[in-house]
């Protein structure tokens, strides 16, 4: 799938070519790569040895065994969400390429096949939270620790598809 994103620039309007498509074995460093870099940027409050450690298991196990799709700009990854059924497990863009409508062209890949979607997000992550929430997803529930055990309160959204604002 090909899809056009037009971005407003001082004026101008600049066509960024984004291409999505399903992970790839080749893809795994780089992708890796960009969940880490992305994941210091929001995810400050936890310990770098806690994403290192993390970055592990993103590239051996849930990139390759998930449904992953990956957003691609002139031939380059720039972006990917991983899916099991309808949750979403991450969502990350590299840093550079954030606020140009690479995470909703990946949300719409998602939705494409699936009546809804749900995931958790960070309390401390006010960016992922203020982004979901544009797009509809809205909160169904709290936990004081995440998937880890770790005290970090997670929030669980959900967004049925016909409610997504894309």
């Amino acid at each position: 799938m090909r899809v056009d994103i037009f971005i407003q620039s001082e004026g101008s309007v600049k066509t960024a070519q984004i291409k999505i498509r399903p992970y790839r074995a080749e893809d795994n460093d780089i992708l890796s790569d960009i969940w880490l870099r992305a994941s210091r940027l929001v995810h400050g409050f936890l310990p770098d040895q806690h994403l290192v450690a993390q970055q592990a298991l993103v590239a051996s196990i849930y990139l390759p065994e998930g449904d992953t799709y990956v957003a691609v700009q002139s031939s380059k990854p720039v972006g990917f969400i991983g899916l099991r059924g309808a949750y979403v497990g991450g969502l990350f863009v590299d840093p550079a390429s954030q606020r140009k409508g690479t995470g909703r062209r990946l949300l719409a890949r998602a939705f494409e096949a699936r009546a809804f979607l749900t995931l958790g997000v960070y309390a401390l992550n006010d960016q992922a939270q203020r982004f979901y929430k544009s797009i509809g997803f809205e909160e169904v529930g709290r936990s004081g620790t995440d998937e880890q055990g770790m005290p970090f309160e997670v929030i669980t959204l959900r967004c049925e598809r016909e409610a997504a604002r894309l």
